[in-house]
């Protein structure tokens, strides 16, 4: 009698295994709520550096809106570069977002105040473009230098951008134009403290996405609160076109100057490794390794932004250090997500009359939410150094030089006067000089010593 062979399971092709957190595409439900808490958690640092360079070099109403839709522009193509990548040439492909930090502000004004009328634009446009390209051909052996900027030295840098920043939010809470006769009358300093008070009770009282956003609803509510008081202008929104594209050098063919240049090459390393300890800490976050080449990638993504931004009114462009916590917070690792908040920023920077509502913000308002975004900063350098081995007595007294070193053009805004002019430039920024002297003292302690002083460097490296 024949017997009926026993039948395995059936064969088909074998399932697809489910893709990586990093590469998941999500539905439109979760992406563009995702997407959102990107663009608030960045909106109000995109758009700081044009908002601080355009009042220091006097853009008038039309101006400061081209200059906002600029920022906006090149931070979506740059983030849409480092999300999605170009092969294996550009782009790390992590839910990294990309845009002009604020670290090269106060180097930028430093610029702007040794240089003529009508040049100081186009003289910070040359030094960010050698920049740039300072950036592309440093970034592929740039691994080898990230043990020359521990800890102890990134935190040095990231302390003094939020403290030598803190006059800019002072001098916006008094009005912002010292010239004025109002200029710190008691209206604008109330205004000032409503936005700050509302911020504070948002954080204190706020939960979930709201707590997310509260320095721009702290920015909404203090504009709503000026008009009533006339205190809101919003003739750059008549003013301004619905949409348009960026014109190149729209401020000025750029101009070379070797100080401005050697400045801003300084602060790109910085941003270098900010950038580099920003990949690493999303590669631990999202469970994906961050190896030499993908941050080359992401480094030549940078230099590109930070290159081809001053064409059309950009600035030099890094990783924003907030959307790394939006993705340690929410869990949400898809770089798709970021990619769509890329998107909406080009849109955002296409129309020109959304920069300027942003525009039409009141000093006294920014200035309010000023000293939390810039506190915030030097927070985050605190928090770095708390890290990095205070209680060795070399690294406090590196600490305590370079600190000192980088708050003189602060308490002391003429003590480099009679220096050259490119001296003044360099050193004239708290920023640049602390960071050079950082460098310097930390090659003498833990570089030029003995084989336990190179360990103990890389240790808390």
């Amino acid at each position: 009698m024949a017997t009926t062979p026993v039948q395995g399971p059936a064969e088909g092709p074998c399932p697809t295994p489910p893709a990586h957190p990093v590469d998941e595409k999500l539905p439109a439900s979760r992406l563009i709520p995702a997407a959102l808490q990107h663009i608030a958690a960045m909106y109000a640092g995109v758009v700081t550096p044009p908002l601080i360079i355009g009042q220091a070099v006097g853009l008038d109403t039309a101006g400061m809106t081209r200059l906002i839709a600029a920022g906006l522009l090149i931070a979506g193509l740059a983030t849409l570069l480092q999300t999605l990548g170009v092969a294996k040439f550009a782009g790390n492909r992590l839910p990294f977002v990309n845009a002009a930090s604020s670290a090269g502000i106060a180097p930028m004004l430093a610029i702007a105040e040794t240089s003529a009328p009508g040049h100081q634009l186009p003289a910070i446009y040359g030094a960010v473009m050698v920049a740039g390209v300072f950036c592309l051909c440093v970034g592929p052996f740039f691994g080898r230098l990230l043990r020359f900027f521990p800890p102890l030295v990134t935190g040095i840098v990231i302390t003094l951008i939020g403290v030598t920043l803190m006059p800019v939010p002072v001098s916006w809470a008094q009005g912002g134009n010292k010239d004025a006769a109002d200029f710190g009358a008691m209206k604008y300093l109330a205004l000032a403290a409503f936005t700050l008070a509302v911020i504070l009770v948002i954080q204190r009282f706020g939960k979930g996405f709201v707590k997310q956003v509260a320095l721009l609803l702290g920015l909404l509510i203090g504009t709503l609160a000026a008009i009533p008081f006339g205190m809101a202008d919003f003739s750059a929104i008549k003013s301004a076109p619905v949409a348009a594209l960026p014109v190149p050098f729209a401020f000025g063919a750029p101009e070379f100057q070797p100080a401005a240049i050697l400045s801003l090459c300084i602060v790109m390393l910085v941003l270098m490794t900010e950038s580099s300890a920003g990949m690493l800490a999303l590669g631990e976050i999202c469970d994906r390794r961050t190896d030499g080449r993908t941050i080359t990638r992401g480094l030549r993504t940078d230099g590109i932004a930070t290159l081809i931004g001053p064409m059309f009114g950009g600035f030099p462009t890094s990783a924003f250090a907030q959307n790394v916590g939006v993705v340690s917070l929410t869990r949400v690792r898809s770089r798709y997500v970021v990619a769509a908040a890329g998107g909406a920023l080009i849109v955002l920077g296409t129309f020109p009359v959304l920069g300027a509502v942003v525009s039409m913000v009141p000093m006294p308002v920014l200035g309010g939410a000023g000293i939390v975004l810039f506190g915030s900063i030097a927070v985050s350098g605190i928090r770095t150094l708390s890290e990095a081995g205070l209680d060795e007595s070399s690294n406090i007294i590196l600490v305590a030089v370079s600190l000192g070193a980088g708050i003189i053009p602060l308490a002391a805004p003429t003590f480099y006067a009679q220096f050259p002019a490119w001296a003044q430039t360099v050193l004239g920024s708290g920023i640049s000089a602390g960071a050079l002297v950082a460098v310097l003292l930390n090659l003498f302690f833990h570089h030029l010593g003995t084989r336990s002083h190179a360990a103990a460097a890389l240790k808390s490296s």
